[in-house]
C-alpha cells in the first residue's frame, strides 16, 4: 500500500473528503517553495501534488506556465525538483506527494534513473500529462512495477469506451479534470461535476478528486460533497505568484482545505 492509498483509507474511515493542493516545485525560488511546501500538511492539505517546472506546458494556463517559468529562470531541473521532495521527507515521511508535469524531463534523464531517483526522495505517484495509456509500457508499467501510483486524468469529454482504457493501469486515484481547456480558465460546476464522478467512480473502483477550476472555500465545499476529493492548482499559485508572505499563502490554503473537509 502506497502513502496514497493510505491516505484515502484513512480518510474513509473519518468520513472525509481528501484536499490535494498544487504547487510548482522551484516557484518562485528554491528556498521559498520549500518553505510553502513544508507547511502545507498543517494547513489542511492531504495529498501534495508538486509541479514539475517545464519548458512547455500545454495543459496548463497562464497562471503556471509562469509558475514554471519563474522556476526555470531561477535553476529549477527535476534533479532539484527531486531534491526538493528528499528535504520536505527529513521531516513529514506520512503525507503522499504526486509529482505532476510532463514526460520530456523523465525521458531526458532515462526511466530506471528517474524512477530510483524518485522512489528515493519519497516521491509516492506520478501524473504525466502527455502519456497516454497506448504508452503505458514507456512509463506507467515501470513505475507501477516499482512502487508509484500512476493517476490519470478523465476529463468532460472522456467517453465510456476511452475510460476504460484510462482505468486499466490507473492506480491511487483518477484525476477529474472538470472544465474542457486550460487551468484557471473556468470554473467547476457541481451539478455538472456529479454526474461524471458517479461514472469514473463506478467504471475504476478508484477515488475521484476533481481539479481546475477550483478557486474558493465555498466552491472546494460544493465540489466535495461530489466527489472524493478536490484539487486547487492555480488559486494557491496566484498567491505565490502575488508575492503574499508563506504564512499568507498557508492561511489561503487552509481556508480551501476547511472547504473540502466541512463536508
Amino acid at each position: 500500500m502506497t502513502r496514497i492509498d493510505a491516505k484515502f483509507a484513512q480518510l474513509k474511515a473519518e468520513g472525509k473528503k481528501a484536499f490535494v493542493s498544487y504547487v510548482m516545485a522551484g516557484d518562485p525560488d528554491f528556498e521559498r517553495s520549500l518553505d510553502v511546501v513544508r507547511g502545507l500538511p498543517s494547513a489542511g492539505v492531504d495529498i501534495i501534488e508538486l509541479g514539475l517546472p517545464f519548458t512547455d506546458p500545454m495543459a496548463d494556463g497562464p497562471t503556471i506556465q509562469l509558475a514554471g517559468q519563474r522556476a526555470l529562470d531561477g535553476g529549477m531541473t527535476l534533479n532539484r525538483t527531486l531534491e526538493l521532495a528528499t528535504e520536505f521527507r527529513k521531516d513529514d515521511d506520512t503525507t503522499p506527494i504526486v509529482l505532476m508535469g510532463y514526460y520530456n524531463p523523465i525521458y531526458s534523464m532515462g526511466v530506471d534513473a528517474f524512477l530510483s531517483a524518485a522512489k528515493a526522495a519519497g516521491i509516492d505517484g506520478l501524473i504525466v500529462v502527455d502519456l497516454p495509456p497506448e504508452e503505458d509500457e514507456e512509463l506507467c508499467e515501470p513505475a507501477q512495477a516499482a512502487g508509484l501510483n500512476f493517476i490519470r486524468l478523465a476529463t468532460p469529454t472522456t467517453d465510456d469506451k476511452r475510460l476504460k482504457a484510462v482505468a486499466q493501469n490507473t492506480s491511487g486515484f483518477v484525476y477529474y479534470v472538470s472544465i474542457t481547456g486550460i487551468t484557471g480558465a473556468a470554473e467547476a460546476e457541481a451539478t455538472d461535476v456529479s454526474p461524471a464522478v458517479a461514472r469514473i467512480q463506478a467504471a475504476t473502483g478508484l477515488p475521484v478528486v476533481v481539479g481546475f477550476g477550483v478557486n474558493t472555500p465555498e466552491k472546494s465545499r460544493a465540489i466535495a460533497e461530489v466527489a472524493d476529493g478536490v484539487v486547487v492548482g492555480s488559486a494557491i499559485v496566484s498567491q505565490i505568484a502575488a508575492g503574499n508572505t508563506t504564512e499568507d499563502v498557508l492561511a489561503f490554503v487552509k481556508t480551501l482545505a476547511d472547504g473540502a473537509h466541512s463536508v
